[in-house]
């Protein structure tokens, strides 16, 4: 399949050219841990508003803990003021970050409200002074996430793409749906090409990569330089790793089995209630234990359960009873 060690984003050499999405509510530190435990080339932390991260929110100073994490690490930033961003991304490199990335991407109704996210691919002028603004005030690799366009009518990604790399942005990753598509449809690896074609910067692939066969069709369609798993490893933060290892060598890889199942779920569980705290660590580790329940004969009960209590000694005690090997798929 060829070797995949020849992913570089500017001046920082990535290990492989699997790498982890920021997700929402998902690539938290535990969950960007896993990851990187699990080889993906590359881990992004959550969005992070950059006015939140001016003013020290509570929420911004915790999804910008990237200290004591295994780097290369890319902080994802979000906003419309170029000063903001260019401030909210100096104080996140003085914190650690390898690597700082804008969304251009995101198409929820309550950023593109903002005109922020996927909603600056209509402000071509705006995204333009963002980019070059938060370029000039860091001395690490800036990069950029966006979608092919705002609608069928305007996928202008190639041009975006274009301008993004005369700014000094070092790798752009594209989602193969418009705006408007949100999740909908299929992502379309072919007009990835398109931008692909247009810079001389790497390119990232996204959208629907679920399996081995997705991420050789991905590379061969896409001609990316490499692709971006996102939803896919939700409850599978092992599956970049395998994606990355099957691409280099040829061999697919074995997912974990049921008694390694249960022992990444339990750890990640705990490792949860200790970033957290108890009350926040059961609430948010819910989502991320029903994925990891999937397939289980037992895994509704296992979410009733869950679902409905506070308590971490029962739900660790649940982990350990519906995830045992004699109720195995």
């Amino acid at each position: 399949m060829g070797d995949l060690n020849r992913l570089q984003i500017g001046n920082i050499h990535i290990p492989n050219r699997v790498l982890m999405a920021p997700l929402s509510g998902i690539s938290d530190k535990p969950f960007r841990r896993l990851a990187k435990l699990y080889n993906a080339g590359l881990v992004f932390s959550e969005m992070i508003a950059s006015k939140e991260m001016i003013r020290k929110t509570r929420q911004s100073e915790r999804k910008s803990k990237i200290n004591e994490e295994i780097g290369p690490i890319a902080v994802q930033l979000a906003g419309i003021d170029a000063e903001t961003m260019a401030e909210a991304a100096r104080i996140l490199v003085d914190r650690g970050a390898n690597i700082i990335d804008i969304n251009f991407g995101c198409p929820a109704k309550k950023i593109v409200r903002k005109a922020s996210g996927s909603a600056l691919m209509r402000n071509v002028s705006l995204a333009s002074e963002i980019m070059s603004k938060v370029v000039k005030s860091v001395q690490v690799p800036v990069t950029v996430k966006m979608r092919t366009g705002w609608d069928i009518y305007n996928r202008n990604a190639p041009e975006l793409a274009k301008i993004a790399e005369d700014c000094g942005i070092q790798m752009i990753t594209v989602h193969g749906r418009t705006r408007c598509q949100f999740f909908n449809g299929n992502s379309d690896w072919k007009f990835i090409q398109e931008v692909k074609n247009s810079v001389n910067i790497p390119v990232i692939a996204n959208g629907d990569i679920k399996t081995f066969s997705d991420a050789v069709n991905c590379l061969m369609i896409s001609g990316a330089d490499g692709i971006m798993i996102g939803r896919a490893a939700q409850g599978q933060p092992w599956l970049p790793g395998l994606l990355a290892d099957y691409l280099n060598t040829g061999i697919v890889g074995a997912a974990p089995n049921q008694n390694e199942r249960k022992q990444i779920a339990r750890a990640h569980f705990l490792d949860m209630l200790s970033f957290y705290g108890v009350e926040s660590g059961v609430r948010n580790a819910r989502k991320h234990m029903g994925w990891y329940a999937k397939g289980l004969p037992e895994a509704n009960a296992f979410r009733n359960l869950i679902n409905n209590t506070m308590d971490p000694v029962k739900v660790e005690a649940a982990i350990n009873y519906y995830f045992r090997v004699d109720v195995a798929a």
